[in-house]
């Protein structure tokens, strides 16, 4: 049986957690399959972005509890394979969105963090459900915390408190909240938006975006135009160049059939 399905359609691959009966929970062989759907993703030239998305009415409920209790004296636990995981969405090359439907809690927050872009409906809850279970969130802290506002990370960690997608986004989880009505809309227009950048591009936009500066802003400012250089006169950076001149989309954007 799949826990994780993936679809392809105009350069977007869509992996989508397929566990509903436990709440799409994070078990060894959902990680493991979720593994794999990115590692094709990024090897398929004709992905440009993958969105993350899931069945059922539960996002994500974190870590697997029963399979935690059953392994913590025979095996590895269920949270050690998520830094995993959490490092796989992190680093993928290519931009990653999360369309979160539901409910999301502990590790399931820290794959909404992994992602570039999170869009959520505004009545999706949240929580940081560890300390209740008397467990730390220290895996998904690597995904959360430089996304989150300090004083709104040490509150929800320390509470467990329940928020909901508006607070989300106030915080910086997520990108976006939305109407539910209007969640699959708002996925598509960022989508439709990313395949129009240049696949290089918008891989070293994404280490741009992570980069420690230089120790002296001359020194970052040398760095960074010998990055930008370098885009200037590659092959897809000339082209980018040509194709906006000429008025026309460039030759990477996917073809829409009409």
């Amino acid at each position: 049986m799949e826990l994780v399905r993936t679809a392809t359609d105009a350069g977007v691959t869509t992996v989508t957690l397929d566990s509903p009966a436990n709440r799409n929970a994070l078990s060894t062989p959902l990680m493991r399959e979720l593994l794999d759907a990115l590692g094709a993703a990024v090897t398929n030239t004709s992905v440009r972005a993958v969105v993350i998305s899931h069945t059922g009415p539960v996002f994500c409920s974190g870590a697997d509890l029963k399979e935690t209790a059953e392994a913590r004296e025979t095996g590895r636990i269920p949270a050690e394979l998520l830094g995993d995981v959490l490092a796989a969405i992190w680093e993928f090359p290519k931009p990653v969105l999360a369309r979160v439907a539901g409910p999301a809690r502990a590790g399931g927050l820290g794959l909404i963090a992994a992602a570039d872009l999170a869009l959520c409906t505004r009545e999706a809850t949240f929580a940081f459900s560890e300390v209740r279970l008397g467990v730390i969130p220290a895996v998904i802290s690597a995904t959360v915390l430089p996304r989150l506002a300090p004083r709104a990370a040490a509150e929800l960690y320390l509470t467990g408190n329940v928020f909901d997608g508006v607070r989300a986004a106030e915080i910086g989880l997520v990108t976006a909240a939305v109407e539910a009505g209007e969640l699959d809309a708002a996925v598509t227009a960022y989508t439709e938006a990313l395949v129009r950048g240049g696949p290089l591009a918008l891989a070293g936009t994404k280490q741009l975006l992570r980069r420690r500066p230089a120790e002296t802003i001359r020194a970052d400012l040398a760095e960074l135009a010998e990055r930008s250089a370098g885009y200037f006169r590659s092959a897809e950076g000339r082209e980018g160049v040509t194709a906006f001149r000429e008025k026309r989309p460039a030759s990477w954007v996917p073809v829409t059939p009409e």
